[in-house]
């Protein structure tokens, strides 16, 4: 009944968080946190980036599409620096749908902003607003980090976007793609601990390890930081 700007998550990604047996802490964007988020990051034992609306263009130098909609460039300008933090101190970070494609943006690639107009389909989002009917392979690089954190190499996913990785950001390597068109699907960095992204939605399938995985290394993180302080 009102209209007011909120600061929303889909409790898909909650409750995954919470079944790999980790608290959940959401961070709003904050301008005061944009040029030192180790405030928030000291909090935290591994960083997800959810799913959500497009990245504004402006993020990675390009003007917008007309299929662009419904940015917001607050959040973009935290997150990127939340992810440049986070790598930099080799804090776990996974990102989800969107939250893959930021992790490439924030390390300096680029996105194409309408898959159709690549490759002449709309099977990355067959439905708008839901997942029905969204399923496809995708095919991981044997022995990375997404095989690992999937379980296997042959990976069926739930999927609902428009936009993917067109240049691959400083660092990063593609260890996924969709079977459909070889879209890259997955996309890690091999010299940090834990950096994945995935172009599907992990917390939509209560079947997905990914969110597991990514709780397990945080879970260590936490260990070896406990270690430390002690050894400290």
């Amino acid at each position: 009944m009102w209209d007011q700007q909120a600061v929303l998550l889909a409790r898909s990604y909650v409750q995954a968080v919470q079944r790999a047996g980790a608290l959940v802490f959401m961070l709003p964007p904050d301008e005061q946190l944009l040029e030192d988020p180790a405030e928030a990051l000291d909090l935290l034992d591994g960083l997800v980036l959810a799913g959500g609306v497009d990245i504004d263009p402006a993020s990675y130098g390009e003007q917008a599409h007309p299929e662009t909609l419904d940015t917001v460039p607050e959040r973009d300008r935290f997150e990127i620096a939340l992810v440049r933090a986070a790598v930099e101190r080799d804090l776990p970070v996974l990102g989800i749908c969107r939250g893959m494609q930021l992790i490439n943006v924030a390390c300096g690639g680029t996105l194409l902003q309408h898959l159709p107009e690549r490759f002449g389909h709309h099977e990355h989002l067959r439905v708008p607003g839901t997942f029905d009917g969204a399923d496809h392979d995708v095919e991981l690089t044997p022995g990375s980090l997404a095989a690992s954190a999937a379980g296997e190499t042959h990976h069926a996913t739930k999927s609902h976007h428009h936009q993917g990785v067109d240049q691959l950001g400083d660092g990063l390597q593609i260890s996924g793609s969709s079977s459909m068109d070889g879209l890259p699907e997955a996309i890690e960095m091999p010299d940090r601990r834990f950096v994945l992204g995935v172009q599907w939605h992990p917390e939509a399938d209560e079947t997905s390890h990914v969110l597991d995985a990514l709780v397990a290394e945080a879970t260590r993180h936490m260990r070896e930081r406990v270690v430390e302080g002690t050894a400290a």
